[in-house]
């Protein structure tokens, strides 16, 4: 199978460093392809702006929007937004490595995604109309594919729980794991994290490193999380979850799927 690893981190020896350089050495061994997209070493362009475009259909005044479906149907992005666009579309899973700066990814790779995940390409997807609003939210472009968060925390696991000061990691993460991810398809599995990321001990490392092997030897047989998609029929015409869906839960948790839900239609089909 294809794996493609984004890593974002400035430092090449760091935990985050390291854990790149072990899903690359442990995939490989099991027998998949992998390609690397390591953004700092790469300079990447994280700054969405009119720099992107050859060739502007407004020249006057730019709407990021419009210009990228302009660049996208007509062939003229650019060749760094192109290749990485390629490399999605080659994967059969795609690992996201990055430490948690802020409740979210570092600024490099947001820009990563707001450059590649062109319009056609990310969204802008799909039939527009009546019921349904595109093909996301586990349809699109990018459906058939897996999607892993491998991340580095610097706080306590207890900081990131339903009662934890930092509010739960499923909440942290859901702009990354469902809006950004599961939007164009992906199906997502659970967040490989090391909390307390500047206090691992070399003794501490050998236990997560294998601990990360076993997820990456699961990477495609785990059940994915269960989020719901948009067009199972699980949402009315104005995207918004049906009555009687999500009993029991509360905030982003009434978007998983329930025992004794009604079966979702497949993707695909009205």
């Amino acid at each position: 199978m294809n794996v493609f690893i984004i890593h974002a981190h400035p430092e090449p020896k760091s935990l985050n460093g390291a854990l790149k350089d072990l899903a690359v050495e442990s995939l490989r061994d099991l027998g998949h392809q992998v390609q690397v997209s390591d953004l700092y070493a790469m300079g990447w362009k994280a700054v969405a702006d009119g720099g992107d475009f050859h060739d502007r259909e407004n020249p006057e005044r730019m709407f990021y929007g419009r210009e990228s479906k302009h660049a996208f149907l007509g062939g003229s992005q650019r060749e760094d937004v192109v290749a990485e666009q390629e490399k999605l579309l080659w994967a059969d899973a795609v690992i996201l490595q990055f430490p948690l700066w802020w409740f979210s990814m570092p600024a490099i790779l947001k820009g990563w995604f707001e450059r590649v995940y062109a319009y056609g390409f990310a969204y802008g997807v799909g039939q527009h109309g009546g019921e349904r609003w595109g093909d996301r939210y586990g349809e699109g472009t990018l459906l058939g594919r897996r999607a892993l968060v491998s991340m580095t925390v610097g706080g306590r696991e207890a900081h990131y729980t339903d009662r934890g000061v930092n509010g739960a990691l499923h909440d942290v993460l859901w702009p990354i794991q469902h809006g950004t991810l599961f939007y164009p398809g992906m199906a997502v599995l659970e967040p490989f994290v090391i909390y307390q990321a500047g206090h691992l001990t070399p003794e501490r490392w050998q236990v997560e490193a294998g601990r990360y092997r076993a997820r990456l030897r699961g990477l495609f047989t785990e059940e994915p999380i269960p989020y719901r998609r948009q067009n199972g029929g699980h949402y009315d015409g104005q995207q918004s979850l049906k009555e009687g869906l999500g009993r029991g839960e509360a905030g982003t948790r009434i978007h998983l799927l329930q025992p004794g839900d009604p079966p979702q239609v497949p993707p695909g089909q009205p």
